[in-house]
């Protein structure tokens, strides 16, 4: 059972965490822990993320066309979206059924769209993940993905301050060291049982 007792709506996104952090960050990895301590009957979903491109076996993400993605966008299926590197995100208009539910949701997002999230779900909790920089530059490159350019323009941009709306409340999760230790921290922010 959850260990929240208080009713939440979608109008107001009580009950979401909306995870963000420079990629490299090991945020689908805190979300994979997460998901990977769920019983059956804990009131907490992680929401799947729409992104146009291929996903990898660690995201939580289900790959469209730009073409399919803008359709969405135009029929309202996306309850948020972003374009970030050339790629369009989206979380979808599904969570707020399950915030009606009185589900704890947990999103996947962007540091750059949190004022646009915050608008919308003003009593989201943002959860900034944060790594060392040469931590994230490890990561980086073994992840194989980008070019030495590219990568070099994400450590220039993950130290770069970004805007928290007046009101917003943020946690901040250093996930430089252990993933388990992160994960137990995160599961405890979330109400996830204990490992």
């Amino acid at each position: 059972m959850s260990t929240r007792s208080v009713p939440r709506t979608a109008a107001d996104g009580s009950g979401l965490f909306y995870v963000m952090g420079p990629s490299g960050s090991g945020k689908d990895s805190l979300l994979r822990a997460l998901r990977e301590r769920l019983r059956h009957d804990d009131r907490i979903v992680v929401a799947h993320r729409y992104i146009t491109r291929a996903a990898d076996e660690n995201e939580t993400s289900v790959a469209l066309s730009a073409e399919e993605f803008h359709r969405r966008v135009d029929l309202g299926c996306l309850a948020l979206h972003w374009n970030s590197h050339g790629l369009h995100y989206g979380i979808g208009v599904e969570i707020e059924q399950w915030l009606v539910q009185g589900l704890t949701v947990i999103v996947n997002g962007s540091r750059e769209y949190l004022p646009q999230a915050v608008a919308r779900y003003p009593r989201l909790c943002a959860v900034h993940v944060r790594v060392k920089p040469e931590v994230l530059a490890a990561r980086l490159r073994m992840r194989g993905r980008e070019s030495e350019e590219a990568i070099s323009g994400r450590l220039a941009r993950a130290t770069q301050a970004f805007d928290v709306p007046p009101g917003c409340r943020m946690v901040e999760i250093d996930n430089s060291g252990e993933l388990a230790e992160s994960a137990a921290v995160f599961a405890q922010l979330v109400g996830a049982p204990a490992d």
